[in-house]
């Protein structure tokens, strides 16, 4: 297993973890409080830095969880994490309920850390694109 490098900003960070040994995801906590009011975002620190190693992306995702019981979710997921970046990971959280504040405490896991591997390709401008099936079908042109 690879071992993925945290630096604490905050000495009351909570370094990631996993529920389970085989889990894919590595849980976030939240290093500070928060109120949520129903539609609003809000972006909450972990209190913590990463190396991603070069090869691999860091995808911040929802927990269901949080989802599920209480209409929270993450605007723009996944969010990315390059393996350049040591800032502190942040996450924004959207609450979606439309009547309920959601209350964010310190120690509270509010997302998922996934790493992934990552193929970069230097962009180019072509004259023409080969042809392929599918063409320029987008959105809903494979039906429901």
């Amino acid at each position: 297993m690879e071992e993925l490098r945290f630096t604490k900003l905050r000495a009351d960070a909570t370094l990631p973890t996993r529920a389970h040994d085989n889990d894919a995801g590595l849980d976030l906590y939240a290093a500070e409080k928060a109120r949520i009011v129903p539609g609003a975002r809000v972006s909450i620190g972990t209190g913590l830095a990463v190396a991603i190693p070069e090869g691999l992306a860091g995808l911040v995702l929802p927990r269901s969880g949080l989802a599920l019981k209480s209409g929270v979710t993450l605007v723009n997921s996944p969010g990315l994490i390059d393996p350049g970046y040591r800032g502190e990971v942040r996450v924004v959280l959207l609450n979606t309920d439309t009547t309920i504040d959601f209350q964010v405490k310190p120690g509270d896991r509010i997302a998922q850390l996934l790493l992934v591997p990552i193929a970069t390709a230097s962009p180019i401008q072509a004259e023409a694109l080969e042809e392929s099936a599918r063409g320029a079908g987008g959105f809903g042109s494979t039906g429901f």
